[in-house]
């Protein structure tokens, strides 16, 4: 099996995800919180559907199983992140001030990965 640069791009895409997916389950509770904060309640159902659409982007892009549909897994969840991060800081376009350009820029890699 031959990998060019793009398989390279796939599975980090989904490689990034571990630390979400990490990150949400240790910190259950605060995360809920956070979800709820967003306006997206009941914040518990919304990790559960999170952790699971984020598995399934993860396994997806890392082992290129059905990377279109783990791709749109991935883009349903970066999207869902983008609309809480400017639900909660607003709209600023800047790393620092908690913006919305990483979620966005990681879901375009995420369906350039895919394509």
């Amino acid at each position: 099996m031959t990998f060019v640069p793009i398989d390279l791009m796939r599975i980090l895409c989904g490689v990034w995800f571990l630390p979400h997916l990490i990150g949400k389950i240790r910190n259950f509770e605060k995360a809920t919180q956070t979800f709820e904060k967003a306006g997206l309640k009941p914040g518990k159902l919304f990790i559960v559907v999170t952790l699971a659409l984020e598995l399934l982007a993860t396994i997806g892009l890392v082992f290129n199983i059905y990377p279109r549909l783990a791709a749109a897994c991935a883009v349903a969840v970066l999207l869902g992140a983008t609309y809480a991060v400017v639900r909660i800081n607003g709209l600023r376009w800047r790393w620092q001030l908690m913006g919305p350009e990483y979620p966005i820029f990681w879901a375009l890699a995420c369906i350039v990965s895919a394509l």
